[in-house]
């Protein structure tokens, strides 16, 4: 069983994307953890583009930092690190009301994530696998959306139709950075 399984059963929304890495999985693992998507300008752009409608719906606070691009960042945009089996796999959380300009986001530790309930809510699971195989590994990434009741439920519904190809492209350029990065690491110069 996956860990993701355990944070998050059952969900409205998912998206599943995987990549094979000609690498061992210990560097697959190391540029998982090292990931930096800010490093892609698709990425950059995407995430520019999602911040746009809180820029002009509020002033942003002092000291107040976009959606992060790395692990860190995520960390300090309001995801929780729910649980990480290393080198295996970590998983992700995030509550709030994404569908708002400003996202809505709640921050919550691992057990209250668990036992979140609160009405005209999202709660997001994301994870990273690694997974050996002859030759390299298998690196899988899994986005799960549970909604806290049918408002919310009708309300990410309707913003995923929009949100969904672009998020895929997001999890995409973060597995072809992962495979980058842990394939070019052996190399030698």
């Amino acid at each position: 069983m996956r860990l993701i399984d355990a944070w998050m059963p059952k969900a409205e929304f998912s998206e599943f994307h995987a990549t094979d890495v000609a690498a061992p999985p210990e560097r697959a693992w190391a540029a998982v953890r090292e990931l930096d998507l800010g490093r892609s300008w698709l990425v950059r752009g995407l995430f520019a583009l999602r911040s746009l409608p809180a820029l002009l719906t509020r002033r942003p606070k002092r000291g107040e930092r976009a959606l992060g691009t790395t692990m860190d960042r995520l960390l300090d945009s309001g995801f929780v690190l729910l649980q990480e089996d290393a080198p295996r796999e970590i998983v992700l959380g995030l509550v709030g009301r994404f569908w708002t300009p400003a996202g809505g986001i709640v921050r919550v530790t691992p057990d209250e994530f668990r036992a979140f309930d609160r009405p005209g809510m999202a709660m997001a699971a994301w994870n990273f696998t690694v997974q050996p195989t002859p030759g390299g590994c298998r690196v899988t990434t899994e986005t799960r959306v549970r909604c806290t009741d049918e408002r919310a439920r009708r309300s990410f519904s309707f913003y995923w139709r929009f949100v969904q190809p672009f998020s895929g492209l997001i999890r995409m350029e973060a597995l072809r950075a992962i495979r980058r990065a842990a394939e070019s690491s052996g190399r030698t110069s």
